[in-house]
């Protein structure tokens, strides 16, 4: 088996106006990703996601001309089954045979941000084939799932402090949430602008239901600590990317100022990123996304470096549908994770690129049973939204 052919497309969907949501990205008005389509001699097709965007919404043209023009040429003829020793072909450049034969890494300066994106689409897709190649689920293939459904909590809460309350409900009354996420941070201004919505949230869902908050690394030091003061007595399940992801010491020291866990991670590439987290006792929980760290393969070796550190696993799936079901059954392997990230925005990339319905029921999401990511992708509809670059 050989790769026979490597199309990638920049798909960008529009989003209705009564789904639209500002953030501190602003008004979210489409639905972007790169979507890579691996072929087989044998027909087979694989389906992988890359991202170099933040949110959900931006511009692909140079991650796509990359995947076409770059690593495309270096992956026709290759055994798709090969998924390591491509990653490493692609991370270490020119070097990497030298880098093979010496047993480390050896990696082209580009390594990091639209690079490992591009390899991050690839992985998946390779997973994607070596699993219908099996016929076997991916989570097979990564040592097993633990579980047949996973917890899911509802990712959105963007509401003002009047209305946030039944913003949330209505996540909980859609798909039985136990847990909710809000965001919080420069979209609010001050600190105690944030803290106000967070409170009137806790009020709003009781106790019972944990609740997360994300400032999209929005806020100073000073000012995340700030808010962990405003919030103690909030009882927050964590602290998602208080500062700027460049910024470990300072995301070390938010920690150090209170109780509230922190989690971080959507905007760091490969393994040895989430190793200065741990190291530097910059992060509770991990939130690696596989569409932008590396793919399946490098997400399942941060996992690793979480659970040999004893932190918790829960991978940023505000994504496509490559991306996501990629998260599934990463996290369906990995003994750190523990929760799932479920849009509760508009996601057209999830819900209209794909054959499959996608939903939570009871606060859960099914793990996939079948062969490969187990999502089959409507090229009809990922066609008619395909940028013309």
């Amino acid at each position: 088996m050989r790769i026979k052919s490597v199309q990638a497309w920049w798909v960008r969907i529009p989003i209705e106006v009564a789904k639209q949501h500002r953030s501190d990205f602003g008004q979210v008005t489409t639905f972007d990703a790169a979507i890579l389509r691996i072929e087989t001699d044998d027909g087979l097709v694989g389906w992988g996601e890359g991202k170099n965007a933040a949110g959900s919404a931006g511009s692909y043209g140079a991650l796509v001309h990359m995947l076409n023009h770059e690593i495309a040429p270096q992956l026709i003829g290759r055994d798709p089954a090969d998924i390591g020793i491509i990653w490493e072909m692609l991370y270490n450049g020119v070097r990497h045979e030298t880098a093979a034969h010496a047993g480390h890494a050896m990696p082209q300066l580009a390594r990091r941000g639209m690079s490992v994106a591009a390899i991050s689409a690839v992985d998946i897709a390779l997973w994607d084939i070596l699993g219908k190649a099996l016929g076997k689920p991916v989570w097979r293939l990564l040592g097993g799932r633990k579980v047949e459904r996973m917890q899911a909590y509802a990712s959105g809460g963007w509401a003002p402090a009047d209305a946030i309350g039944e913003q949330l409900k209505s996540y909980i009354a859609k798909g039985g949430f136990k847990a909710l996420k809000m965001r919080v941070g420069a979209m609010d201004g001050a600190p105690h602008i944030s803290a106000a919505r967070v409170r009137a949230a806790r009020k709003a869902i009781g106790p019972d239901v944990d609740l997360m908050v994300d400032a999209h690394g929005t806020y100073t030091v000073a000012e995340a600590k700030r808010f962990i003061k405003l919030t103690a007595d909030l009882d927050l399940a964590w602290f998602e990317e208080p500062v700027i992801a460049d910024d470990k010491p300072g995301m070390a020291e938010v920690r150090a100022s209170g109780s509230t866990p922190i989690a971080t991670g959507e905007s760091e590439a490969t393994r040895y990123a989430f190793r200065d987290l741990a190291m530097q006792k910059s992060a509770d929980i991990f939130q690696p996304d596989p569409a932008f760290c590396g793919g399946i393969s490098e997400a399942m070796k941060i996992g690793t470096i979480a659970s040999a550190f004893n932190l918790r696993f829960a991978p940023h799936l505000w994504a496509g549908a490559p991306c996501f079901f990629a998260g599934l059954h990463v996290c369906a392997a990995s003994p750190a994770s523990f929760i799932i990230e479920y849009s509760l925005g508009a996601n057209p990339m999830i819900h209209d690129l794909v054959e499959e319905t996608v939903e939570a029921k009871d606060g859960m999401i099914a793990i996939p049973e079948k062969p490969g990511l187990g999502f089959t992708i409507s090229e009809r509809f990922l066609e008619a939204h395909a940028q013309r670059i």
